[in-house]
């Protein structure tokens, strides 16, 4: 099989032209319990105020601000989640602990800081002001009121608020169904003895991981030997079970690099071929409604690819509102070297120095093939296309991929 000839675009091009083609899944209601790591599908409003009664917000007295004797009798003593009804007038005080609701008649709280206790009463050392040290009912959140909108990601404050408003279920988006497999007969199982001349399928377990990491759910299609029926029945089978389909490896131009033909076959090619190093050779279709992504075989190339390219776009498939890694501004800690006709991407170490500078410093050799230029790497380090070197010193853009270190 013969793909046909691709224009080479560059990256950004490329990574447009996917968004475009990448829309939200459908939604589906979860128990908020289960929510961690979802993105929210519909507009949240608050179903009651919070809080739900005039609060206070120190250990004190309730009283009325009105009353001007410092002398007053104490009633009953309020602690959180035990009110009492017991109400408060002139002459008259509750003692009251941080966040109990306050007894009916009383709209101010004293500081026990500011009052002594003598035989039953407490005696006020100074005035009190209306509204002194309450918070109150709906202060926080009014009723009705947005309070998470669509597009956000749902983390342990967001969780912790929809338990505080009462809300147990909420409408998400699905997670995609991610199908990976990896092509070539020169691949093995992990686990399996290695012929001479053979290597081992890290692909498929990285890109897996990746997968999780940005939210969707993987599902292993195996290995799939250089032939044309295998590799149909394999790409058709992962397009029937999920929602994007990953393979990698058999996306250049030998003659035994199946996949552009087969999703030639099975649906439309939008890009063939990406001005980026390493990555040139990476394949996007869609077959129906489904995203097919043909990544190179190298192992960075392939994980590369996987940033710049997929991840944004599973993100939008799971209603995400920012879609990319955050970039930053980094200096160069040494020369880096230009290639001449496409933009590429260094695996790099970024550091925060104490200046206030971000400083950047690759992680080694780049070849694709070297796995281990990935490990430890928390950036992307992006050089343009030229000749020369960048030396260092200079200013560049990097993609954080990871935990930013400190000097």
């Amino acid at each position: 099989m013969a793909a046909k000839t691709y224009p080479l675009l560059p990256v950004e091009e490329a990574a447009a032209l996917i968004l475009q083609h990448t829309a939200p899944l459908g939604t589906e209601r979860v128990r908020a319990s289960e929510a961690y790591g979802r993105v929210l599908a519909r507009e949240l409003r608050a179903p009651i105020p919070m809080p739900p009664f005039d609060a206070s917000t120190v250990d004190g007295y309730a009283v009325l601000s009105t009353d001007s004797s410092p002398r007053r009798q104490v009633l009953a003593v309020i602690t959180a989640g035990r009110p009492v009804a017991t109400p408060v007038a002139a002459g008259t005080a509750v003692r009251i602990m941080t966040g109990g609701p306050l007894p009916p008649g009383a709209d101010a709280v004293i500081m026990q800081e500011y009052t002594r206790q003598e035989d039953g009463t407490v005696v006020l050392q100074r005035a009190v002001r209306a509204g002194e040290n309450v918070n109150p009912r709906g202060a926080d959140i009014a009723e009705g009121q947005v309070v998470l909108t669509p597009g956000t990601p749902l983390g342990p404050a967001e969780l912790g608020l929809l338990a505080s408003l009462g809300v147990t279920e909420v409408e998400v988006y699905r997670r995609p169904r991610v199908a990976v497999l990896s092509t070539g007969d020169e691949i093995v199982e992990a686990e399996q003895e290695v012929p001479y001349g053979a290597i081992r399928d890290s692909n498929r377990p990285s890109l897996m991981a990746a997968v999780r990491e940005a939210g969707g759910e993987p599902l292993s299609l195996g290995i799939a030997r250089d032939d044309e029926d295998v590799q149909r029945r394999l790409i058709r089978q992962g397009l029937e079970q999920a929602d994007v389909l990953l393979t990698s490896g058999g996306v250049s131009v030998g003659t035994r690099d199946l996949i552009k033909p087969l999703l030639e076959e099975l649906g439309t090619v939008y890009i063939g071929q990406v001005a980026l190093k390493p990555g040139k050779p990476l394949t996007f279709a869609r077959v129906g409604e489904r995203l097919a992504f043909g990544l190179p075989g190298n192992p960075v190339s392939s994980l590369v690819s996987f940033e710049v390219f997929v991840r944004p776009a599973l993100r939008k498939l799971q209603g995400h509102a920012r879609l990319h890694r955050p970039t930053v501004e980094v200096v160069l800690e040494h020369d880096v070297r230009k290639t001449p006709d496409r933009t590429e991407y260094q695996r790099a170490i970024v550091t925060y120095h104490p200046d206030g500078t971000l400083r950047a410093r690759t992680t080694g050799s780049q070849a694709s093939s070297r796995l281990l230029s990935m490990v430890g790497a928390n950036a992307l380090l992006h050089v343009p296309p030229g000749q020369g070197v960048l030396p260092a010193g200079t200013r560049t853009r990097a993609l954080l991929v990871g935990e930013l270190l400190t000097a």
